[in-house]
């Protein structure tokens, strides 16, 4: 089994993603912010949602992510790429390593704004991924002792989760900027998960809880 395929066989996720081709510069370029504001990743081009190689010309494909990196992006997001070959087809690999800065793409609104990994999605930011992300890099520590607040907010997610941040507010009644500080901090000690579904964010309670 070759490298690629050895990569392929992992699946989407939050380090990984696949293109068939680049037709929308904006477009990629939030999956590009979305690894550079998480924990980087790689996307594959020439390769199909389900796995499938079918290949890319990647002078073609690089002229698009090089414009979706330095003029749909802000700042522009440092990337490095690899050209695999597999039978008779080429993939494109674009690597994103995590950056210090934070970077922004356009949403469907036109307005410029951070995006973030979730799974298998690159989720526009909201105030919860906003916080993690600045947490990262202030790396507060976990305490030792979860106040009465954190726990009653726990518990909510353990009992009722996967739930959205309304649902938890509703059975909490916290102000939702107190409530965002809260889900940020518990999420960046790991007692608490992101999922991506149909209907938006859902947190739930993890392994470490």
């Amino acid at each position: 089994m070759s490298e690629l395929v050895s990569k392929i066989l992992k699946g989407e996720g939050e380090n990984l993603d696949f293109k068939f081709r680049i037709d929308d510069q904006t477009k990629i370029a939030r999956t590009l912010c979305a690894f550079a504001n998480t924990t980087g990743g790689s996307l594959l081009i020439g390769v199909k949602d389900n796995g499938k190689i079918v290949g890319c010309d990647p002078e073609e494909e690089y002229y698009m992510i090089e414009g979706a990196s330095s003029i749909k992006s802000r700042p522009a997001i440092p990337f490095k790429t690899k050209v695999w070959k597999e039978g008779h087809h080429l993939v494109l690999e674009v690597m994103v390593e995590p950056q210090e800065v934070r970077c922004k793409a356009l949403d469907d609104n036109g307005k410029w704004g951070p995006y973030y990994r979730i799974d298998d999605h690159s989720v526009r930011g909201n105030r919860v991924l906003d916080i993690v992300w600045r947490l990262k890099r202030e790396m507060p520590a976990r305490p030792e002792r979860f106040s009465d607040t954190e726990i009653d907010v726990l518990k909510v997610i353990h009992n009722h989760g996967p739930v959205s941040i309304s649902s938890i507010n509703k059975k909490v009644k916290l102000g939702f900027n107190e409530l965002s500080g809260l889900l940020a901090s518990l999420i960046h000690w790991g007692v608490v998960d992101i999922s991506m579904q149909d209907d938006g964010l859902k947190y739930f309670t993890s392994d470490l809880f």
